[in-house]
């Protein structure tokens, strides 16, 4: 645990956790269980939202009540698994803008090589949290907060499912401003660059297309 990196140790998110991970775990129920989790990291990575009052009326009385302030949060997904986080937080957040970035990576150079980008408008004024359950390599990460930083996003967060330290390595030396929630910090990644012990394609595991 650092200023950096914040790993959510609450004993639902644990539970949750372990049932993903295990291999018999059905689409289905894997895909109920990323929405749920996603929804217990978005209290951590919300945290420190500003905030402001507003005048209201309870039934009893007058009183300035906590609001959130400024412009609407921007929820950004790193595609495709993204989406599986991405879900989960509307429910939770259902008045926040939403973008997509796109990549994929190139199997000569294993470059990151953009293919969609689509934000809302006046990111430099919102609060941005990027989305993508694995933290691998963290060169896609890294990657695509870099291109939210090109649209003029100040204030990023990451939020991730699991992690691989040297992904967080990589986030750190490309974007020490950016603070990263993930439920776990797991052991390694492995020759083909999946997290171990890990979970498996996150994506594949979500849309049945293992």
């Amino acid at each position: 645990m650092s200023e950096h990196l914040t790993i959510v140790d609450h004993p639902l998110v644990r539970h949750k956790l372990t049932i993903m991970r295990d291999r018999e775990t059905p689409t289905a129920v894997f895909r109920q269980l990323l929405r749920e989790i996603s929804q217990l990291l978005a209290y951590e990575v919300t945290r420190n939202l500003p905030m402001t009052t507003r005048r209201i009326e309870t039934p009893i009385m007058p009183m300035d009540a906590p609001a959130l302030a400024g412009r609407k949060l921007a929820l950004v997904s790193i595609l495709r698994a993204g989406n599986g986080l991405l879900d989960g937080m509307l429910e939770l957040i259902p008045s926040a803008r939403v973008g997509f970035v796109g990549l994929y990576r190139d199997e000569t150079t294993l470059e990151p090589v953009e293919y969609y980008f689509k934000v809302p408008t006046e990111l430099a004024e919102r609060v941005v949290i990027a989305v993508d359950p694995m933290l691998a390599t963290g060169n896609s990460s890294a990657a695509a907060v870099e291109r939210l930083k090109r649209a003029g996003a100040r204030d990023i967060r990451f939020l991730c499912l699991l992690a691989a330290p040297e992904g967080v390595a990589r986030m750190r030396e490309a974007h020490p401003d950016v603070p990263i929630v993930t439920a776990a910090l797991d052991e390694r990644l492995n020759e083909k660059g999946f997290i171990v012990p890990g979970l498996g394609d996150a994506g594949d595991r979500m849309f049945g297309t293992i």
